[in-house]
């Protein structure tokens, strides 16, 4: 892989540049006149990713703010240890709050940044798969309540995204494999060819992920640029999200916690059934998403007395309207429908379907 081969992608509030760090974020920090910075890391980031990004920025004068790893995390409790971090660090409204991490690094920091002293300048530096591909883009941010995925929260753009590949190579395979069911995602919602480039791939340890990832950042952004704020297109981004979120959430309180991406590779194929019951998508195209996912994934692990449980956070998602579980569905591969209401009996069937497909 060539991690020194820059990129840019210009988005309307910011730019995601993917390369190097030295060629990207240096030069960056060094240009502006914050008066203070703060990066927030867990312990994984801070042993494995801070010395990297150190080295090749060259910042010295910062505050460290660290708080534990894992999605159970992403809460308000930990919020209020980052606001007391950047509160005791003497950050203000013209302060720059690096977050350095995956996922829930990017959406908690840049909660905590955005409603710090009523706003201040965040930078995400995604160091996993899935926050490269998915987190990068969109301006979305927030923590989760009360077992429901991102419950609480605002749209707010970051001042910049600086997305290193090198930093792929500090994961283990279960991470990158999490990440990568959102490039499938991306490529089921939007890009039929994609997908099955995506399939065809067969060593997660081997692939030359930069420009993979520029391609499904470019299906995100031509996403989130016509619908910024989620009122219609965008919520094709949450193909596989609605079941598999309540998935997820239910997986936290149990003693075999789920990544985020294995729930969605369980959402995709639950999904991709409903996509079958209510669109017409063909079950031969169903077979198919269904044999690849679970023969990456595995089993999933549904019972149907967890059945209330799912149902129950289906019925807390953002999209739905009137009552109403509301999908995002496929028909065919690689063209998303939004806004398709299934009724309880349907969601069981495409539970049914999941659990029998990965036991």
């Amino acid at each position: 892989m060539n991690d020194h081969k820059m990129s840019t992608l210009h988005l309307p509030a910011y730019d995601i540049q993917l390369g190097d760090l030295r060629e990207s974020a240096k030069t960056w920090l060094r240009e502006k006149a914050y008066s203070k910075i703060a990066i927030l890391v867990d312990e994984n980031t801070a042993q494995h990713c801070l010395p990297v990004f150190l080295e090749k920025t060259g910042l010295e004068d910062f505050r460290l703010i660290q708080i534990p790893a894992g999605e159970q995390h992403k809460n308000i409790d930990t919020c209020q240890a980052i606001w007391r971090g950047m509160m005791s660090g003497g950050l203000d409204r013209r302060s720059l709050l690096l977050n350095l991490g995956g996922g829930v690094i990017g959406d908690m920091g840049g909660f905590c940044a955005a409603t710090f002293k009523r706003g201040m300048d965040f930078v995400q530096i995604p160091t996993t798969l899935l926050s490269q591909v998915d987190a990068s883009v969109g301006g979305k941010l927030g923590i989760d309540f009360m077992q429901v995925k991102n419950s609480i929260g605002v749209f707010q753009d970051p001042s910049a995204v600086f997305i290193d590949a090198g930093f792929l190579k500090t994961l283990p395979y279960r991470e990158l494999r999490s990440g990568f069911a959102e490039m499938l995602k991306h490529a089921l919602i939007a890009d039929a060819e994609q997908w099955h480039i995506l399939t065809g791939i067969n060593n997660l340890a081997e692939v030359d992920w930069l420009p993979l990832i520029q391609h499904s950042l470019r299906i995100k952004q031509h996403v989130v640029e016509a619908d910024p704020f989620e009122h219609g297109i965008r919520k094709a981004l949450n193909f596989g999200h609605t079941i598999g979120h309540a998935i997820e959430g239910d997986a936290l309180e149990s003693a075999h916690p789920l990544l985020h991406g294995e729930a969605i590779a369980a959402g995709m194929i639950a999904e991709s059934y409903l996509s079958h019951l209510k669109l017409g998508l063909a079950m031969a195209e169903v077979k198919k998403i269904t044999t690849f996912l679970s023969g990456l994934y595995g089993g999933f692990r549904l019972e149907k007395a967890s059945y209330p449980t799912l149902f129950a956070l289906m019925q807390q998602d953002k999209k739905n309207e009137n009552g109403k579980i509301l999908f995002s569905l496929i028909q065919p591969a690689g063209n998303a429908v939004v806004n398709v209401a299934c009724d309880r009996s349907e969601i069981e069937a495409a539970l049914d379907y999941c659990a029998a497909a990965s036991a």
